[in-house]
């Protein structure tokens, strides 16, 4: 049978770390197995789903890389794929659940729902439903409807059942049916609910494997109850544990950044994101932790998915990034790296000066919102000394005498690279009779107002000649 998995986002905000995390992993699944992976949107919550987000999704999987056989946009065998576009397919089943008389109408208000449920927990239940509904007689609704009430449609939970399912991750997992209250599967306004919307899409779109959060494990007892009544063979359900923060709580705002985007928009490489989700529930049998997309795509299996809810850790999904930035061709890196310095409104004409810069910062920078905070240095007019020892040091009569020294030595050049920058130096060296870091100190502060940073030759070719001539007569002391 063809694997078919799903990724089915609501669109009322933007994609969380943990839903990426899931729509990695149905996609590696599809592409282990040769099979589909399908994207559904399920735009049921009218007042919260947004256009503007559905398209956000498109561009997030789309920047990840995570391309879908069918879906919204591009349609398919079961379309459509927007749930707000299929309402009439589930009045039909919900039509026959109500003929077979596994489903009941519901005239109860909102207010005699509450007042049900808390009578129900002062007598030291759970707040379950009575079932208040479900032997009206025909005079009774008709009573009720000239009232003005709009009926939802309640499935009832067989009696006595136990529920039984075989998880790919949790092993055998069961639940009792006399814990579960007759529940509501469509809404008087006619929208479906989440767990008999997601049944019916399901099967219609043929989906093999149900690969989710396991905060959907408390749905699966009635979805399989949904499956049972309706006739329809059982998916395999694999239900992943949930991410969390460092504090072990569920990862939330309060621990950084939780949408995807944010990581995109901060310089994170898709791959990475791929890699390091991908490993929060599982691992490779190899132990190695730096995995290709190809390596992930062929070596993932259920097997090796971990039972126990995994641990967002930012600082090695910086040294992750890092890692890929440093192994990344430098072009591709300048590429991503241009917008970072238009919002910084550094001049990005000089496409080559660009490169020098990245290859120079390539080995410091854990993601690319760093970069214009290191490639500053390049950009300036003006170098502003602000530590005391600092100050202090450029000075120093020596510090002086190397200034003037070279300041004549660049006066008779055109141009500069890191090589004339040697041999002005070893100029400067012999003129002064000063040498190691108490000769380059000085100018590598003068050029960058540091004592500290990236390979000062290389630095100085970046400058320019006009510039390295401009810094040291500002470090000249008139």
């Amino acid at each position: 049978m063809e694997t078919r998995v799903r990724f089915a986002p609501s669109p009322t905000g933007h994609l969380h770390i943990g839903n990426a995390r899931t729509a990695i992993l149905n996609w590696l699944f599809a592409k282990n197995t040769g099979g589909k992976f399908i994207l559904r949107i399920e735009d049921t919550d009218l007042e919260r789903s947004a256009d503007e987000y559905i398209g956000q999704i498109y561009e997030d999987l789309k920047w990840l890389g995570l391309f879908w056989d069918e879906g919204p946009d591009i349609g398919g065998p079961a379309q459509p794929y927007r749930q707000s576009q299929r309402l009439n397919i589930y009045s039909r089943y919900a039509q026959k659940l109500l003929d077979d008389r596994k489903a009941y109408y519901c005239y109860c208000s909102p207010e005699e729902l509450d007042q049900m449920r808390k009578e129900s927990l002062a007598k030291g239940g759970t707040g379950f439903y009575n079932q208040k509904c479900l032997h009206l007689s025909a005079e009774q609704k008709d009573e009720l409807v000239k009232q003005g009430r709009k009926p939802a449609i309640r499935f009832k939970v067989p009696e006595g059942e136990e529920i039984v399912f075989e998880d790919l991750v949790r092993g055998e997992v069961k639940f009792e049916a006399k814990n579960i209250s007759d529940f509501v599967i469509m809404r008087s306004e006619g929208i479906p609910t989440y767990n008999f919307a997601a049944v019916v899409d399901d099967v219609l779109m043929k989906i093999s494997h149900v690969i989710r959060g396991d905060d959907h494990l408390s749905n699966t007892p009635r979805q399989i109850l949904l499956y049972h009544a309706l006739g329809f063979e059982i998916p395999k359900f694999v239900h992943i544990p949930m991410i969390l923060g460092g504090d072990r709580t569920r990862l939330s705002k309060r621990h950084g950044a939780t949408s995807l985007d944010q990581y995109r928009y901060r310089g994170y490489l898709p791959e990475v994101l791929i890699n390091f989700l991908s490993l929060l529930s599982w691992s490779s049998e190899s132990g190695d932790e730096i995995l290709s997309v190809e390596r992930l795509i062929d070596e993932f299996d259920f097997s090796r998915i971990s039972k126990s809810a995994a641990v967002f850790d930012t600082e090695k999904l910086n040294w992750m990034n890092g890692h890929y930035i440093r192994q990344t061709n430098p072009d591709r890196i300048t590429h991503l790296a241009i917008p970072y310095f238009q919002q910084s409104n550094y001049p990005v004409d000089d496409p080559e000066k660009i490169k020098k810069i990245i290859l120079i910062l390539q080995e410091k920078i854990e993601f690319l919102e760093q970069l214009p905070a290191h490639a500053a240095i390049f950009f300036r007019d003006k170098v502003t000394v602000e530590d005391a020892e600092t100050k202090s040091l450029i000075r120093q009569d020596s510090a002086q005498k190397i200034f003037w020294s070279f300041l004549r030595e660049i006066g008779a050049i055109e141009n500069i690279d890191r090589d004339i920058f040697r041999r002005i130096m070893k100029t400067v060296q012999n003129e002064t009779g000063i040498m190691g870091k108490n000769l380059w100190m000085p100018i590598r502060i003068a050029l960058t107002g540091e004592m500290h940073g990236p390979n000062l030759p290389v630095v100085a070719e970046i400058l320019g000649r006009e510039k390295c001539e401009q810094f040291i007569k500002q470090a000249i002391i008139k």
